[in-house]
């Protein structure tokens, strides 16, 4: 065994024992969360009572403004607006603690920007931006609470339905909310903390780099700890090393230049909806895997240790098939937890035509597909989308990234028009650095269902453009629900959830 195997296998075993050890959450917090839960939830409900669509410029403003506000009612220094060139775009909303004699600086991120939504699709009774009060999850039997009943009453279960509640206004609010109950508590931060709360996130993150570098000086930290995504269903604390990376492609097949009836011209007139069908099907075999040529051959492979890891996880994925409604996933033979650490190609949704009462007796005009590609380390977002395009060039299909002229169509039998978004690769910090280690240690003696270690979660989050950026490694403290629905209807909180995230992040701003 060469050295450096010594060391990570030495690290694995330091890893286990603090998994084994006895946990003891913070003794105060109980009775601090009990004293200020109503000015707390009110601040929180007032939060995610603001729109925050990521394309919607005003009602992120509205929200950078709130938060601006409530880091300076909180005593957070040096607060700003940390704009790109493009001061119309949404701001980071910045703050500090520079705490004296502090030898680490520690950068809480989190984004306070949403998912699109159609409220014609949530729960009746829920809107997206009227925060709703149940006693559970509605699914489980959750009734509908009125506020002093929910504040009054307040239990773990407890759940606030809203756009944004978990993604990622949970850790925006938990991050601020840590070092509130740390200065009431006169307890001083161990770390220097700055405050970064992004409002482009869900939009991909376009002006991130230039921020990143514009305010390098500034953002100089030991490492980010990144405050989003969900938890596992068991309940357990969950530390990431590693996220994956993420892009899209739009695809657009044309037949005719308009619908035709389908009794007249059904069997002669090209049909993109058949011809989209059968191009997608050939990017995938039964078992799962993409037979895109070169997908996986770039892939990292995991180190030892990480395998290590991996192999310690209690796997709940029978659990979790029931719970999600379904017995064969798509992959065969895999947990979850090894099919996340592969790159994927996923259907975000197809469009041909019409459907149900609108349905009509026609052939569509065309057939569209919107790709969503996440990426593992190795991988390059602009490889792996060259991989697609050719894989649909070499299937006979022309090119183009716009509507096809009359002279292409009569040129082309076979015509893809091809939008690729702009994307970020995946980033991993390594598991055996000492600040990992420390964090580590931090959150195990607060996690008192336990601590999952994980080397990188399916989710993507722009860490690749921060590590490029600054040279600055990110670790990820998901604190949401297993089952918050975020991206999707009926988006919700659960309390648990929110105040054991906020333990979390003080045990960090305050850990040795």
């Amino acid at each position: 065994m060469n050295r450096l195997n010594i060391l990570s296998f030495a690290f694995f075993l330091a890893l286990m024992q603090v998994q084994a050890q006895q946990k003891h959450p913070l003794p105060w917090f109980k009775d601090y969360q009990q004293q200020n839960k109503a000015t707390i939830l009110q601040d929180y409900i007032d939060f995610i009572a603001i729109p925050n669509i990521a394309v919607n410029k005003i009602a992120l403003q509205n929200n950078a403004e709130y938060l601006m506000r409530l880091m300076q009612s909180a005593g957070i220094e040096h607060t700003r607006f940390l704009f790109p060139e493009d001061e119309s775009a949404p701001p980071v909303v910045y703050g500090e603690i520079i705490v004296p004699g502090a030898r680490q600086t520690i950068v809480f991120y989190a984004h306070y920007d949403g998912q699109p939504v159609d409220s014609a699709n949530w729960h009746i009774g829920l809107h997206p931006f009227q925060p709703a009060l149940y006693s559970n999850k509605i699914e489980l039997g959750g009734k509908p609470l009125t506020k002093d009943e929910f504040i009054n009453n307040l239990q773990d279960e407890f759940r606030i339905y809203a756009r944004g509640a978990a993604d990622d206004k949970a850790g925006v609010m938990a991050i601020i909310n840590a070092y509130i109950a740390l200065k009431k508590k006169n307890i001083a931060p161990a770390v220097n903390v700055k405050f970064f709360f992004e409002g482009e996130e869900e939009a991909g993150s376009p002006h991130l780099a230039e921020v990143l570098f514009k305010y390098k000086n500034l953002l100089r930290s030991d490492v980010w700890i990144i405050c989003d995504g969900p938890q596992p269903s068991s309940g357990k604390n969950l530390i990431s090393f590693g996220v994956r990376g993420d892009t899209h492609i739009d695809i657009t097949l044309y037949g005719s230049k308009f619908p035709l009836h389908s009794g007249h011209y059904g069997n002669w007139a090209p049909n993109p909806a058949w011809n989209l069908v059968r191009l997608l099907s050939s990017m995938k075999n039964d078992s799962g895997y993409v037979t895109i040529k070169n997908f996986y051959s770039d892939v990292t492979p995991l180190s030892n240790l990480e395998k290590n890891v991996l192999a310690q996880l209690d796997q709940n994925d029978t659990e979790l098939k029931h719970q999600f409604g379904f017995i064969m996933p798509e992959m065969k033979n895999i947990a979850l937890s090894e099919a996340i650490l592969l790159p994927t190609l996923n259907i975000n949704g197809i469009e041909s035509g019409k459907f149900g009462a609108l349905s009509t007796n026609s052939i569509p005009a065309t057939a569209s597909v919107s790709l969503d590609l996440r990426l593992v380390p190795g991988n390059d977002y602009k490889v792996q989308q060259e991989r697609v395009i050719k894989h649909i060039q070499d299937k006979g299909y022309y090119i183009i990234n716009r509507d096809p002229t009359d002279v292409e169509r009569m040129a082309h039998p076979f015509i893809a028009k091809i939008i690729c978004s702009d994307g970020y690769n995946a980033q991993k910090t390594p598991m055996d650095l000492a600040i990992s280690q420390q964090i580590i240690r931090a959150l195990a003696a607060t996690s008192t269902k336990g601590l999952v270690i994980m080397p990188s979660t399916g989710g993507s989050l722009p860490l690749y453009v921060i590590e490029q950026q600054l040279n600055a490694k990110a670790i990820s403290i998901p604190i949401a629900n297993y089952d918050d629905n975020q991206h999707a209807a009926n988006e919700n909180i659960q309390m648990g959830n929110f105040w054991n995230g906020i333990q979390e992040i003080i045990s960090i701003m305050i850990m040795q």
